[in-house]
Parts: structure tokens; C-alpha cells; sequence
């Protein structure tokens, strides 16, 4: 009955596909990382790079390497804490796109569902993540 309705109406079949696979990621990234810390690494990154472009002004080149080897640090605990989610949704995510492959395979939209997915996917990320605040 689903795969029906589907292929019937593929183009908004994956936009609304898309969006909901957005928001149920946006969520588990929310519940499963420390928003907190994350909020406070974006910005330490924002002032370090600023202090950064200030001293590439001045050419000092030694301070730049400091601030670019804090930078790095704090992209490392980023990407940490990152993980988790990315741990907790890896499976369903195959399983998801096994399951869809199959159905777009025969639909009017077979050779572009995945970029319909995709742009969907990233519009809806960058708006969920502003109204959830999901840093």
C-alpha cells in the first residue's frame, strides 16, 4: 500500500521521505550529544578563527600555528561527539535506503530520487537545526 502511494507520487513521496529521516536524525542528535558543549566548541572555534585572520595581519606566524593547533583540538572532540549519533542511526539508515533504492528503481524519478533526497535532506537539516537548536 506505501510502495503504492509511492511510486504514484514519488516527488513528494521522498521530499516528505527526506524530511522525516532529517527531523528523526535532528532528534538523535539532539538526545544523544552534549548540545551544551557543542555550542561552546562552535563558538571557541568562531573567536580562534577571527584571532586568527587578526594575526595573519600582522604576520605572525607563530601565534597562527597555535591557534590552528586549537582549532584542530576542538574539531577532534567535534567529531567525537558526533559519533554517537552517527553510531545509533548507521544501521536503520541502510536498511532504510536498501528499502527505497528498490522502490525509486522503478518510479518516474529513478535516476534522481537521491538528489531530491539530498537537497530535501539539507534544507531541511539547516531548518530543523535553527528551530530545535541543534548545534
Amino acid at each position: 500500500m506505501i510502495n503504492d502511494w509511492i511510486t504514484a507520487n514519488p516527488r513528494l513521496s521522498i521530499i516528505l521521505l527526506s524530511f522525516l529521516i532529517t527531523l528523526v536524525m535532528t532528534l538523535v542528535t539532539k538526545k544523544f550529544t552534549n548540545q551544551k558543549r557543542m555550542k561552546e566548541l562552535r563558538e571557541r572555534q568562531k573567536e580562534i578563527s577571527q584571532k586568527i585572520k587578526d594575526h595573519q595581519k600582522n604576520g605572525e606566524t607563530e601565534k597562527i600555528m597555535q591557534l590552528q593547533k586549537e582549532v584542530m583540538e576542538g574539531s577532534m572532540e567535534l567529531m567525537k561527539h558526533s559519533f554517537k549519533p552517527l553510531i545509533i542511526t548507521f544501521l536503520p539508515l541502510l536498511i532504510f535506503f536498501w528499502w527505497i533504492r528498490g522502490i525509486f528503481a522503478a518510479s518516474a524519478i529513478a535516476s534522481t530520487w537521491i538528489w531530491w533526497y539530498m537537497g530535501t535532506g539539507i534544507v531541511s537539516s539547516m531548518i530543523l537545526r535553527k528551530i530545535l537548536n541543534v548545534y
